[in-house]
C-alpha cells in the first residue's frame, strides 16, 4: 500500500484555486484545486479563502463527485 503525502498549508495556499461554474452570485459554493501534481484535491468555502481547507486523495474526490452526478448521494 502506497502512503500519500499530505499537502503542506504552502502548498493548499499556492494551489490553483477555481470556483464551480454552478456557484451563486453570493459566492455561496466551494472551491477546489489539485496539490501535489493532482495526487490531492482542496476544498474550501469561497467566502472565507484564508480560512480551513480539507485535502483528500484526487481518488476519493472523484468517487464523491461520480455519486453526486449519478445521484446515489
Amino acid at each position: 500500500m502506497t502512503t500519500l503525502s499530505r499537502p503542506t498549508p504552502a502548498e493548499l495556499a499556492a494551489a490553483p484555486w477555481r470556483t464551480s461554474t454552478y456557484s451563486a452570485a453570493n459566492n455561496e459554493c466551494v472551491e477546489v484545486a489539485p496539490v501535489l501534481g493532482g495526487a490531492w484535491v482542496g476544498v474550501r468555502d469561497t467566502k472565507v479563502k484564508g480560512g480551513p481547507v480539507v485535502a483528500v486523495p484526487a481518488s476519493a474526490f472523484a468517487a464523491v463527485v461520480s455519486a453526486l452526478r449519478d445521484g446515489t448521494i
